[in-house]
């Protein structure tokens, strides 16, 4: 936790100062109320005690205020860095840490964790520097005035203190799984709104609910034992006191009649032991605070662990690619290839693909298919770096992809999701989140390239509207992430079925763009419509991790039994009975024949 406030140690160094200077003024003013009644003892002027005491109100406020200003300032900075530092790390992370983890539970991290730690690392060390300070000083002044009721005094203390060792780790155990449940919580209820729809369906809304609650319920019951050690330790605390009060009252009534003491000491000892309730009260909630401020602190430091994608410019590799890699100009060499790569899910997972040996030409439409779990999306994560391989080389331009940045190498690349998410913000922020600087004109081209530009015509904000799940259909979520990639002119353009959710019109002006960037660059798509597979220059089946054969549409149909049965399955239009071949000249063609 210290590394979060010692970037600030300056200005918690002044704030410690003026709280030192705070409490001194403190510990002055029962002195100062023993000169009052001194002097009215001998009937003196009061005007000198009278301005001090004045003084000391004017000063120890003005000492305060700066104090708290300065303290709040700070910890607003140690929750802003903590916040920016988590944020970064998890849009640089690689995409496997990030998935791992519930996106609710790293969300409260950056939410309710910081606020814990903004309380511990600015205001608790501050004012447990201050409250031990505070407390000693009291002791000190109170030995001053009389020996004997000091030790009376000390009792209570150190009975408080050891009580507070004691109960202290509990309370921390006990926050610590509180706010574990509450970023498990936090997790469980995002991905349940995300499937809201679902979950209706479905008719649990109960149930799911109480899985929910669940978390919620177990973090309050860690809460309420942290709250019950609290109680006890500020009961007995705030008991120790009071009896010890009393004790003074005995003792120091006993030692003024025996004229061991004098009225006004006694008076005087009486305010140090009323006002030393607030330097241990300080210290109890500085000490909770700081509890709960440093389980937050662990929690904001495990996702400095997460692995994160280098941004270091790597050195170029001398001599031949290795693995039959190519060189040679950019026109002579395939844009992506694959050479021999196995990759995996985990340093312990069974791997996603194995042995995969894929050419990517420079121009022209590649699809890939196959059965559900077949490994399509994994090439995918392999080409936009999502994911690295175990063995086997990647090669982009001929060139091995650990020669290139992840940055270089997405720039090179666009990609659209088969459930296209939303980004948050406008129309105008999706379609220029990955081309800031396209004109007016371009964006314009896309959304009429892909039968949207009426549609955004009509709405009152145009471009500006804000976007939601509920503000647009699948199929034009669909189109605002093809139009945005499109709008990138990329080198490799990757489709994952980006016609999905698109009615046949619209799908074969869709399909009339991927042909158009086919003539001047490459698209590879993952098939899940038949539409796609027969438009393609190449098509490539995987099965079981592998690449099982690769060919054109006419030639797969007529030698890979697995290819024709997934064209039965991707086929639009009548069914097709288990003895019918398919035929390649009957199939529908949208993509190929209609007009827009």
């Amino acid at each position: 936790m210290w590394s979060f406030a010692l970037p600030h140690k300056g200005a918690l160094v002044g704030a410690l100062l003026l709280g030192l200077v705070a409490s001194a003024l403190g510990l002055a003013t029962p002195m100062v109320t023993k000169w009052v009644l001194d002097a009215l003892g001998a009937s003196a002027s009061l005007k000198g005690p009278v301005v001090a005491l004045l003084v000391l109100l004017v000063v120890g406020g003005a000492v305060r205020f700066r104090q708290w200003t300065l303290l709040g300032t700070v910890g607003e900075r140690v929750v802003l860095e903590a916040r920016e530092s988590m944020v970064r790390r998890f849009l640089r992370a690689t995409v496997p840490a990030v998935s791992r983890r519930p996106t609710g539970e790293l969300v409260t991290r950056v939410t309710s964790d910081t606020v814990l730690l903004r309380e511990a690392a600015t205001g608790a060390l501050v004012g447990l520097i201050n409250g031990t300070v505070m407390l000693l000083g009291t002791l000190v002044m109170m030995g001053v005035l009389d020996g004997v009721l000091l030790g009376t005094t000390m009792a209570a203390v150190v009975l408080t203190g050891v009580l507070f060792a004691v109960l202290m780790p509990g309370i921390a155990a006990a926050q610590r799984r509180a706010q574990e449940h509450l970023g498990r919580l936090g997790g469980v209820l995002e991905g349940t709104l995300r499937a809201i729809k679902t979950v209706k369906v479905s008719r649990a809304e109960e149930r799911t609910a109480e899985r929910i609650l669940a978390e919620a319920r177990s973090s309050a019951a860690y809460g309420i034992r942290a709250v019950r050690r609290e109680a006890l330790a500020w009961t007995a605390s705030l008991s120790g006191i009071e009896l010890a009060t009393i004790a003074i009252l005995g003792v120091g009534a006993w030692r003024v009649g025996e004229g061991q003491m004098e009225i006004s000491s006694l008076i005087a000892f009486l305010l140090y032991a009323f006002g030393l309730m607030e330097p241990i009260t300080e210290l109890s909630a500085n000490v909770s605070a700081l509890q709960a401020g440093i389980a937050a602190a662990e929690r904001i430091r495990e996702t400095a662990d997460l692995p994160t994608e280098s941004t270091a410019r790597p050195v170029p590799a001398n001599g031949p690619a290795p693995n039959g890699g190519y060189r040679g100009t950019r026109h002579d060499v395939p844009v992506l290839a694959l050479r021999q790569v196995t990759a995996a899910y985990g340093p312990d997972a069974e791997p996603a693909v194995r042995d995969i040996d894929l050419v990517v030409p420079r121009r022209g439409h590649t699809a890939i298919v196959g059965l559900s779990g077949a490994g399509k999306t994994t090439l995918f994560s392999l080409f936009l770096r999502f994911l690295e391989p175990t063995r086997g080389e990647l090669l982009l331009d001929g060139r091995p992809y650990r020669e290139h940045t992840h940055e270089e190498t997405r720039a090179r690349l666009a990609y659209v999701e088969q459930d296209t998410p939303i980004v948050p913000g406008s129309i105008r922020d999706n379609l220029l989140l990955s081309r800031p600087d396209a004109t007016e004109e371009e964006v314009r081209r896309v959304l009429c390239d892909v039968r949207l530009a009426e549609k955004i015509d009509g709405l009152d904000d145009g471009l500006d509207t804000p976007l939601s799940d509920t503000a647009v259909s699948g199929g034009e979520r669909q189109r605002i992430a093809l139009a945005r990639a499109l709008l990138r002119t990329p080198d490799v353009l990757l489709l994952d079925e980006a016609t999905a959710q698109l009615d046949g019109l619209t799908e074969a002006a869709v399909h009339d763009c991927i042909r158009a960037r086919a003539a001047t660059g490459a698209v590879v798509t993952i098939a899940h419509r038949l539409s796609t597979v027969i438009d393609a220059d190449s098509i490539v089946v995987m099965e079981a991790g592998r690449i099982r054969v690769q060919g054109s549409h006419a030639e797969l149909l007529a030698t890979d039994a697995l290819y024709g049965e997934l064209v039965k399955s991707l086929r639009i239009g009548p069914r097709i009975g288990p003895d019918t071949a398919p035929d390649p000249e009957a199939v529908p063609a949208p993509a190929r024949r209609a007009a827009p």
